[in-house]
């Protein structure tokens, strides 16, 4: 059997994962069209699937695929100013391309790309989604899927800011300190939000959702990187971190979900969680604390179990109060409440729970009503428990972690 076509193939979707968004980012630098610059790169990725199983996988994929691409742009604007029709160009494009490969590194552009993305003319709910576009080549579909939003109102919104950054001529550059706040903002909310898609994926099971967690902290050391001195950079890092180093005690040998608190930490990922607190205390003390750094602190009170044998609520407690101040959502909130419930008990937490009741965002958010049946089945209050496990566990997407609430379900009216 003929198995170029498959290296052929393999070869092409590794330049995607790797260089998409390097590619992107390069040709959209230069003439601020970012539809424009994905439109080349598809019909370079296209021209290499029909090309590379008759002529073999070119030695620089990377930069094979950027000279068509650039190749293709011409022609296209060549197209619009003259009217000619012709599309025959794959052969002269692809004999372009190899010959004008050079050993030279391809610059990285990244970093400007994401911070075009999050420029303040771009809709502020549109710049995280836009990024993860742009960078790492999510559909509209996979996007709107993390953001809670149609697959056609988020195209429509991702069009829209594509085109704001045509026509008005953002700039592609790292933003002077005094205008870099509510820029990164946008930037790590953009890279949480894949981490997060992918966190969400636990046995990596999901296609559109495989590598996304890899891809989010790849990301993330990338802006660390960068701008070493911006400690919500080195929080969020720290952050995705811990969360990475506990991905294997997450199910047991059967699949099955394994809360936090019963979670082995002999399967962490040790090394991970070092690297996360060193992350942590370099944020620390640039005496800055954001929201990442202190979701990271929370974290790194969790992982302390594997010192002391024991969690120690009252750290959690005060830090998602510190959270709570300055990130006031529903999502801080619940898990304030459980907080409290661990160090006052029940009635407390309940309390602080309910509190939230009028938000409607809650309706359909399931870790508000698994926190609610948890809370509830301690004060021994089994009807109103039951319903709203019932309500979790039918917002509950992932097949594991909805045998375990129905587990915890079936044990109130054992």
């Amino acid at each position: 059997m003929d198995t170029r076509p498959e290296i052929a193939r393999v070869a092409a979707e590794t330049a995607a994962r790797q260089s998409y968004g390097k590619l992107v980012a390069w040709l959209a630098a230069r003439t601020r069209d970012v539809a424009a610059a994905e439109d080349a790169l598809a019909d370079a990725f296209a021209a290499a699937l029909e090309r590379w199983p008759r002529t073999g996988v070119p030695e620089k994929p990377e930069a094979w695929l950027l000279a068509v691409a650039r190749r293709r742009r011409v022609d296209a604007v060549r197209r619009r100013l003259t009217g000619e029709a012709g599309r025959d160009h794959l052969k002269l494009i692809a004999e372009e391309a190899e010959a004008r490969m050079t050993d030279e590194d391809l610059p990285d552009e990244r970093l400007r790309l994401m911070f075009a993305c999050a420029h303040p003319a771009i809709e502020p709910g549109v710049r995280a989604p836009l990024i993860l576009q742009t960078i790492l080549g999510f559909d509209a579909a996979t996007i709107a899927s993390a953001f809670l939003l149609s697959p056609s109102t988020m195209g429509q919104r991702l069009v829209r800011a594509k085109r704001r950054i045509r026509e008005t001529g953002i700039p592609f550059r790292v933003p002077e300190r005094a205008e870099l706040g509510e820029r990164l903002d946008a930037v790590l909310e953009a890279i949480y939000a894949a981490f997060a898609e992918g966190w969400s994926d636990p046995a990596g099971t999901e296609t559109r959702r495989r590598n996304l967690a890899t891809e989010g902290i790849w990301l993330g050391r990338l802006v660390a990187s960068l701008l070493p001195q911006e400690p919500e950079a080195l929080g969020l890092l720290s952050l995705m971190l811990f969360a990475e180093a506990r991905r294997a005690a997450r199910r047991d040998t059967a699949g099955e979900y394994v809360a936090l608190a019963e979670q082995d930490h002999a399967l962490w990922d040790h090394a991970l969680v070092d690297e996360a607190e060193a992350l942590l205390r370099r944020a620390a003390a640039m005496g800055t604390i954001g929201r990442y750094q202190l979701e990271a602190a929370v974290q790194s009170a969790h992982v302390a179990r594997r010192l002391s044998g024991r969690t120690d609520w009252a750290a959690i407690r005060a830090l998602y109060e510190a959270l709570f101040s300055i990130a006031g959502s529903p999502v801080v909130a619940i898990n304030r409440a459980v907080a409290i419930a661990e160090t006052e008990g029940a009635v407390a937490g309940l309390a602080a729970l309910y509190v939230l009741g009028d938000d409607k965002r809650l309706n359909d958010y399931q870790p508000y009503w698994a926190a609610r049946a948890g809370l509830l089945a301690r004060l021994g209050q089994a009807p109103q428990a039951l319903e709203a496990y019932d309500r979790a566990i039918g917002l509950e997407r992932d097949p594991a972690v909805r045998r375990f609430l129905q587990a915890r379900r079936a044990a109130l009216i054992q």
